[in-house]
Order: C-alpha cells, then sequence, then structure tokens
C-alpha cells in the first residue's frame, strides 16, 4: 500500500464513512435542533435584559453586570460542567440536550446583553430628547425610536458572537449529547478509522458556512449603509 492508498484508507475510507454515516446524519439534526434554540432563546434573554437595565435600576442593573461579567469571563466548558455533574447534587438534574441548550443560552444571552447594551447607549442623546418631547413615555420612546436604530448596529457583533457560540453545540459530547462531534468520535472509536472524523468536519462545513457567508452579507450591508 502507498502513502497516498494508506492516507485515502484512514481519513475517507468509503466502507467506514458508508457504515457511519447514518448515525452521524443524527447527530447532524440534533445539532441543528441545539443551536436553534440557542440562538433564539440567548437573543431573546440578552435583549429583555438590555431593555430592563436601560431602566437605569441600580440593584437590578448591578446584577445584570455581574451575570454578563461572570457568563462571558467563564468558559463554557466549565459552565456545562457544572450545570450537568453539579446541579444533580441539590437536586436539580438534566439530560446532556437540556445542560447543552442551557449552558449556551446563558453564555450567548450575556454576550447578546452587552451587545445590545452597546447599541443602545451609542444611540445620540438627541434621539432620546426627540422622542420624549413628542409626548412618549421613556419606555415607549426606548422601543419605538431608540431600539430600532441601536438594532441596526448590534447586527454585525452579534452574528459573529452567535456563530462563535453555536459552534461550541460540540461541548455537548462531554456530557453524552449525541451531535455530530459525538456520533464522529464514537464511530472513529469503534472502525478505528479517522474517517469518521473528517465527515464530521464536512458536517460542521456545511451547517455552519452558509450562515457565515450571511453573516458577512449583513455585516457588509449595514457598514455600508451607516456611511
Amino acid at each position: 500500500m502507498t502513502q497516498w492508498e494508506r492516507f485515502v484508507f484512514t481519513f475517507f475510507n468509503q466502507e467506514v464513512i458508508a457504515r457511519y454515516l447514518p448515525s452521524i446524519a443524527k447527530g447532524f439534526v440534533v445539532t441543528i435542533e441545539v443551536a436553534v434554540l440557542v440562538v433564539a432563546c440567548g437573543l431573546a434573554l440578552g435583549l429583555v435584559l438590555a431593555l430592563v437595565r436601560s431602566f437605569q435600576l441600580r440593584a437590578v442593573n448591578a446584577a445584570i453586570v455581574a451575570y454578563a461579567d461572570v457568563l462571558r469571563a467563564m468558559p463554557p466548558l466549565v459552565l456545562l460542567t457544572l450545570v450537568y455533574f453539579g446541579l444533580p447534587t441539590v437536586g436539580l438534574t438534566f439530560s446532556g440536550f437540556v445542560s447543552t441548550w442551557l449552558t449556551l443560552t446563558l453564555v450567548l444571552s450575556a454576550f447578546a446583553e452587552e451587545i445590545f447594551w452597546a447599541g443602545i447607549t451609542s444611540v445620540p442623546k438627541g434621539q432620546w430628547e426627540a422622542a420624549r418631547s413628542t409626548g412618549l413615555g421613556f419606555g415607549q420612546a426606548l422601543i419605538s425610536v431608540v431600539f430600532p436604530q441601536a438594532v441596526r448596529l448590534t447586527i454585525p457583533p452579534l452574528t459573529n458572537r452567535t456563530i462563535a457560540l453555536t459552534k461550541m453545540t460540540a461541548l455537548g459530547t462531554v456530557v453524552g449529547l449525541g451531535e455530530i462531534i459525538n456520533q464522529a468520535t464514537t464511530a472513529q472509536a469503534f472502525s478505528g478509522n479517522a474517517s469518521p472524523l473528517v465527515v464530521g468536519a464536512f458536517a460542521y462545513v456545511i451547517l455552519f458556512l452558509p450562515v457565515v457567508v450571511l453573516a458577512r452579507w449583513i455585516e457588509t450591508r449595514f457598514a455600508w449603509r451607516r456611511q
């Protein structure tokens, strides 16, 4: 067997790929499910926290800032370990799916809150004053005038952070979540061949490349509109 043939046999073994492709496909679906839930819940929670912070309630703001700072500083893997292995000691037991979703949702919400907050504070003070002069209350001015402007400014950084966090669904393999990496590494262990890992890598490219391209398009479009 030549070196090239050995390379193909090790990383692109058609027999091994055909045998384990269905299980990796199942992991692909699980990864999509977790990613979609994380994005929806993480962005929603981050937005709510940023809006609440806008009301300038000192004790509440201090709690939100502490929440965001701690979660942004803590490695997601450490938090996932605490959720899955630590919470059962106090009577809270979650599956690998829920633990991964909860962990990444909390982390994404912390980053999203700071990004939304930066967008809100970047809106000129004159916009607030103009909205209030028309008779709008603080909440109405925030939702109807300030927030739409802030969202446009937050889209580029928000898309990048969202992509980075959703790719961390691979951490779910630590708690037995049957996502792409878990299925691929299990297949690699049973087959003694690295081909399933290559398939898993391609699965991530297929899943996230369109998202990356879309994010680049959004960044370019909104950067042009701000000029």
